[in-house]
């Protein structure tokens, strides 16, 4: 359909609610709640969901059959300021716990409350100017070339709104149930958190983690995806490990300290993970971002030009409508150099005036190719890591260049890509709301500035949540592993000191590239490799179950669909749920309250088994609905 000829379900001329109190207070809500599930979901395992659906379905319950209001702008506004707490905290956490983890190792001082949310203030609101520019080029001019899947999706079920209630009830189920688990795994231990094997003989070993969270990402990423990650996991745990204890059991290889079969001995496949198979890891991990990034070169350019066309128009092709109304293009430039200046004078960001340039030219060349990225393939599939690991190469190295070297070089390196993964993740949820609001008719402008807000008030939470999951954990734990953040910090240092173990990244990077070559996807199979094998068995539990709903030969593509949809509902309420108790537990445990009950009642590993069938039945449950729904 040529875009001319395009009809919003709301037309221009008539006004509906959109930007009112209800809408923001709920909006500012799941900004904070989804933010700090999601902080802790990426935290966990390094990946991070969509809450634009989530949102709307919640808002179109809470809003149609609880306020009995019928206004599905104002729905639409919710889902847009709440999925942008979502994109920040994704963007943050991939990051900032690299600052910690070098104060834990006292080579800095903690990062301040001021300098987090400072850093992500002005990444998150970066992420939405620079995409303001783009909305006539990309959602209006490219309408029929770019589908933002996720903003059409989001469009689709605020369309279906007469059933925004019982789709409502399925997130808020997941939500209550996955809660519930969560407390009895992690709140009282009653029941171990993962259930292991090893084998002595092999030298290798295999487990699962029972959470709910991770059944409800394997369902949601599907048996493709989670398969991939498994089968990175089980290279690593039952073939690389194995041959390290087979072939080097006597030695002494860096970064290890004692020999491999002792290390092996005291601490299983764990220790051998912790010390040597995560690099391997971070190495794949790093060329798959890069190969991601190569092969989008050509799109990358184009969509460059075009943005560069579409600011010297002001993006509003001199259209006064409402539905052609952004922020004021002067606005938008002015509040870019505004924050600009600020990342260079503000005492509390580690970033020079050199840093907030490459900030500025870094920011605006990834947000258009985050925008359009995610246009063509999705959201999940937007190489915001690899984006970000281009942005810390390049700055490790122009500071190592310029004589800013040691922790001061290191952390100015770490603000700069904080803010870029931030704006790139931001700019992408930015350009698939604006596409749903296209679809539906809404106001850009008062999107835009919903994002805004989203972004300010998900700014202010990250903080918190960054510092409450450290004191409770520390990053780097079995609670919080923080992979991404992890790795990051790992190529910073091997930029800038030269201490990384690069046999075993190289190791890692060239495994990947033979993944590639034999056409699988490197960044799923990647993080796989450099993730516990506990976590990714979980997750494959999970895209088994969609799996074998998918399979079904006697059920109706349109029946399966709406089930696989509800499934979908669910695992995200699971995956919020999870994260909200998981955040509970950790202020309890700043505070020093242990409600665990393990030493007087244990389950034990059958009662973990029980625990997960019962998960992966009430899951079943819910994707197909009741017998009489349509």
């Amino acid at each position: 359909m040529n875009n001319k000829d395009f009809k919003p379900y709301i037309p221009a001329e008539k006004i509906t609610p959109e930007f009112t109190v209800t809408s923001i207070i709920m909006g500012v809500i799941l900004a904070i709640i989804f933010g700090a599930a999601n902080a802790y979901l990426g935290l966990r395992v390094g990946m991070t969901i969509s809450a634009s659906i989530p949102a709307a379905v919640i808002s179109m319950g809470v809003i149609r059959k609880i306020l009995r209001k019928n206004s599905i702008l104002e729905s639409n506004m919710v889902q847009t300021i709440g999925s942008a707490g979502e994109s920040l905290a994704a963007g943050a956490i991939f990051t900032m716990p690299a600052l910690f983890l070098w104060a834990e190792e006292g080579l800095c001082d903690m990062p301040s409350l001021v300098e987090i949310t400072a850093i992500a203030l002005c990444g998150g609101i970066l992420g939405v100017l620079f995409m303001i520019p783009l909305r006539n080029s990309l959602i209006v001019k490219e309408h029929a070339v770019l589908l933002y899947p996720e903003g059409t999706a989001c469009a689709d079920v605020l369309l279906a709104g007469e059933e925004g209630g019982s789709n409502a009830a399925v997130v808020f189920s997941g939500m209550g149930i996955a809660a519930i688990f969560k407390f009895i795994i992690d709140g009282i231990k009653v029941v171990p958190a993962d259930i292991s094997k090893i084998f002595s003989s092999l030298k290798g070993e295999i487990g699962i983690e029972i959470y709910p969270a991770l059944l409800g990402v394997g369902y949601i990423v599907g048996p493709r995806i989670a398969s991939y990650m498994f089968a990175g996991s089980l290279m690593g745990w039952m073939v690389i490990i194995p041959a390290m204890v087979l072939f080097g059991a006597d030695a002494v290889i860096y970064p290890g300290t004692a020999t491999i079969g002792e290390l092996f001995a005291s601490g299983g496949a764990s220790a051998l993970w912790s010390s040597y198979l995560r690099y391997i890891g971070a190495g794949a991990i790093a060329v798959g971002g890069l190969i991601s990034l190569i092969k989008s070169l050509p799109l990358i350019v184009s969509t460059f030009s075009d943005s560069i066309k579409s600011l010297k128009n002001g993006g509003n092709d001199g259209s006064v409508s409402r539905t052609a109304k952004d922020l004021p293009m002067q606005i938008v430039l002015a509040g870019i150099l505004i924050i600009a200046v600020i990342i260079w004078l503000l005492p509390v960001v580690p970033v020079n005036l050199l840093g907030a340039v490459i900030i500025v030219v870094f920011g605006f060349f990834f947000a258009t190719v985050s925008s359009r990225m995610v246009g063509l393939i999705g959201s999940s599939n937007n190489p915001v890591s690899g984006m970000c690991i281009a942005t810390l190469l390049v700055a490790t190295i122009i500071f190592k260049a310029t004589g800013n070297t040691g922790i001061a070089g290191m952390t100015g390196a770490i603000a700069i890509g904080s803010v870029i993964c931030i704006v790139a993740a931001m700019a992408g949820d930015t350009s698939q709301d604006l596409k749903t609001g296209y679809l539906l008719g809404a106001t850009p402008i008062k999107q835009q500035i919903g994002e805004i807000i989203g972004a300010i008030v998900a700014a202010f939470a990250i903080g918190g949540v960054l510092y409450l999951l450290n004191n409770a954990w520390g990053y780097g734990s079995a609670e919080v592993p923080a992979p991404q953040a992890t790795l990051m910090k790992m190529i910073v240092e091997g930029i800038m000191g030269g201490e990384l173990p690069w046999n075993l990244v190289f190791i890692g990077a060239f495994l990947g590239i033979c993944m590639e070559i034999l056409r699988i996807p490197v960044m799923p199979f990647a993080i796989g490799l450099y993730l516990p094998i506990y976590l990714n068995a979980g997750i494959m539990a999970g895209g088994v179950v969609r799996g074998l709903m998918d399979m079904r030969k006697k059920t109706s593509e349109k029946v399966k669909t709406e089930q696989s949809t509800r499934g979908t509902l669910y695992c995200a309420g699971m995956i919020a749920g999870e994260g909200l108790v998981g955040i509970a537990l950790a202020i309890l445990a700043v505070l020093g309250i242990n409600p665990d009950l393990s030493g007087s009642l244990s389950l034990g590993n059958i009662g973990g088994l029980v625990l997960l069938a019962l998960m992966i039945f009430l899951l079943v449950k819910f994707a197909l609905g009741s017998k009489n729904s349509k």
